[in-house]
């Protein structure tokens, strides 16, 4: 049986270190501001200074993954004789998850030896590392390939993402929200509550008048999506407020009794469209539906 390394694109929101110590391989989301192209992990910019920039006025925009790029990543590991089990950002936000279906089955039909599983995670940012880190969790158990591919599709539904965001002109820019509601939304001080859904899109699922107010609902919202006594683990990513997300996960703590938290930044390239402020909370649960 053939060895296989897991890769992911550049979405997943997981330290560095744990991403370099697991040997995983990243393709990149690209995101440009100011006629720039950056590349995430190769010619990336300062996520603060990202930040900064969209607090500046910038408006920035991202690409999927490219092509050329994944058939040179997969054809890498196909060549050293690897198999690979990809994680891709969500269908419903990008068209990564075509791009690297198209080019696994490409490889596939030249070399019939190779193996390529193409999972699509539905998920984004910490959402998406979590279903990364169970599936490196289970490589080292020892499972197959297959089995880890088949425990992410019968599961990747059950990881709840819900978020909140400060900035409701990047929602607009973004399909979201019509401009009427943010204008009127930011003038009253609106924060919209908003989550992953079945199809992988966003969706947005309440609203509520003031910062303090949503970020109490992200908590709050947890007991109705999950058996909070078996939740271990909540991760939390945000668009340059740690403080804010540090004060969710102190209230997750203290009404649920979970100390074991992952916070970290938004990557640029889905900052791009959540901006400054945004605050996501992730965990495995129940349905996203409910």
């Amino acid at each position: 049986m053939r060895d296989f390394i897991i890769s992911t694109d550049s979405t997943a929101d997981l330290p560095t270190k744990y991403l370099e110590e697991n040997n995983i391989v990243v393709h990149p989301l690209y995101y440009i501001v100011d006629g720039k192209e950056y590349i995430p992990g190769v010619d990336d910019m300062p996520v603060k200074d990202f930040y900064q920039a969209l607090r500046d006025g910038k408006m920035p925009t991202t690409s999927a993954s490219n092509p050329i790029n994944i058939i040179s990543r997969f054809q890498k590991e196909i060549n050293e004789e690897h198999d690979i089990l990809h994680l891709s950002f969500s269908s419903g936000l990008s068209s990564s998850y075509n791009n690297a279906q198209m080019c696994a089955e490409k490889i596939m039909e030249e070399e019939p030896e190779s193996k390529i599983i193409v999972v699509d995670t539905l998920s984004g940012t910490v959402g998406q590392g979590i279903l990364l880190m169970h599936a490196v969790d289970m490589k080292k158990q020892g499972k197959t390939i297959e089995e880890i591919a088949k425990w992410l599709n019968d599961n990747k539904k059950h990881v709840i993402h819900e978020f909140t965001v400060s900035d409701l002109n990047h929602l607009y820019r973004g399909g979201r929200l019509s401009k009427a509601s943010a204008v009127l939304g930011t003038m009253l001080n609106i924060q919209p509550i908003l989550h992953m859904d079945d199809k992988g899109g966003l969706a947005a699922i309440g609203k509520v008048r003031g910062r303090k107010k949503a970020l109490h609902t992200l908590v709050d919202n947890i007991e109705k999506k999950s058996d909070v006594t078996n939740l271990k683990q909540v991760f939390i990513s945000h668009g340059d407020c740690i403080e804010d997300a540090e004060y969710v996960a102190e209230k997750i703590k203290q009404k649920y009794g979970v100390d074991d938290f992952l916070i970290s930044d938004i990557c640029p390239t889905i900052g791009a469209h959540t901006a400054q402020g945004a605050v996501v909370v992730a965990y495995l649960g129940n349905n996203r539906e409910e």
